[in-house]
Order: structure tokens, then C-alpha cells, then sequence
């Protein structure tokens, strides 16, 4: 990965981390798919490698990105879902040529031909958010509870009481946050 970028922040469940690719949305947004070429990084990351990608095509994949987190959004607050996202998540879905394979640890990865293009990755992440968004996977849609961030993200935690996307990023910035304030309110208990 180039240093000039910021990190990818990866997770378990592809469609929450593709939408993570764009960060902290109600603050100083951070793009981390800037360009087509930083869209191939983030597919070979995530076992989606394809071999190039055109402006038109890192547009589409930042179309399918707000739609699944506009989708996934609606879906953790119990609201209807935009007609908009679902019907592009689903031509996403329907367009691309991939097959799922089974490994040998007994876990589902996907398989894209050696002609894949980005429009085959693209298909594997929108049938993800189906997965999420319709309920089928063990787990549940929550929203960040960061004011600046509020990304959709996948809770599988024991209890489904997870508050932050990611606790490296926006969970350490809260609990800071708090440290701070309550050093400020009682400054004698840092003594």
C-alpha cells in the first residue's frame, strides 16, 4: 500500500468494511479510495484482485459504497429501505461473474476468473450487503456511536451491544475524549 494514503480500515464483513472506505462522514470525511488504482489495492486486500480499474468504474464502486451504507443505515435504524440503494446494490449484484468456493478450513471465499473485472468484485460486495442488510447472517446492523463517524457497521459481539466501528479509531478517540474531560473536571486525580 502507498504511504500517501491513509490505512484501510478492514473488518470482518466485507460490504461494512467497503463502506468504511469512506470515513468519519458527518466530520473531516477521509477518502480512501481516491483513486481507481487505490480501488485495486483495496480489492486485493480483500481477496477481490482484479487486474485494473477505470474512473468510471471507481465511480460506480463509490456508488455502490453510499448505497449500501445508506441502505445498511436505514436497515440499523428500522427504517424503510431508499429505493435508490436497493435497486443499485441490486443491478451490482446481478452484474458480476464470480462463484463461491468452499476452502479448506470449511469457510465460503469468493473466486473471481483470472478476466474478472471490477464489476465482478463489485457484484461479490453488493451480495454481501444483501446478506447483512436482509437479515440472513448472524448478527445485526448497528450504527457508530462517534457524532463525526456513524459508519454502518456488522456487530457479531456475544451481546450485539458494540458501540463503535472500530474501537482502534473512533472507540479510542471517545474513551480519550472522556479521559480527558474528567482530568479537566477533577484535576486531582492525577496525583
Amino acid at each position: 500500500m502507498r504511504a500517501e494514503f491513509p490505512d484501510f480500515r478492514l473488518g470482518n464483513v466485507l460490504a461494512t468494511s467497503f463502506t468504511g472506505t469512506l470515513s468519519e462522514r458527518h466530520g473531516d470525511a477521509v477518502e480512501r479510495i481516491p483513486t481507481p488504482h487505490r480501488l485495486v489495492d483495496w480489492l486485493a486486500v480483500n481477496g477481490l484482485a482484479v487486474d485494473s480499474c477505470t474512473t468510471a468504474q471507481l465511480d460506480l464502486a463509490r456508488e455502490l459504497r453510499e448505497s449500501i451504507h445508506t441502505a445498511a443505515t436505514a436497515a440499523a435504524s428500522q427504517d424503510a429501505l431508499p429505493a435508490s440503494a436497493v435497486q443499485l446494490i441490486n443491478d451490482c449484484s446481478a452484474q458480476g461473474r464470480a462463484a463461491a468456493i468452499l476452502t479448506p478450513e470449511g469457510k465460503r471465499r469468493w473466486r473471481l476468473s483470472s478476466a474478472s473485472c471490477v464489476e465482478d468484485a463489485l457484484s461479490v460486495i453488493a451480495a454481501d450487503a444483501i446478506s447483512i442488510i436482509a437479515g440472513e447472517r448472524d448478527g445485526k446492523l448497528a450504527l457508530c456511536a462517534s457524532p463525526t463517524c456513524q459508519a454502518a457497521f456488522f456487530d457479531t459481539s456475544r451481546s450485539r451491544t458494540r458501540k463503535w466501528c472500530d474501537m482502534n479509531t473512533c472507540g479510542n478517540r471517545q474513551k480519550k475524549a472522556r479521559f480527558n474531560a474528567n482530568q479537566r473536571n477533577n484535576p486531582r486525580s492525577a496525583e
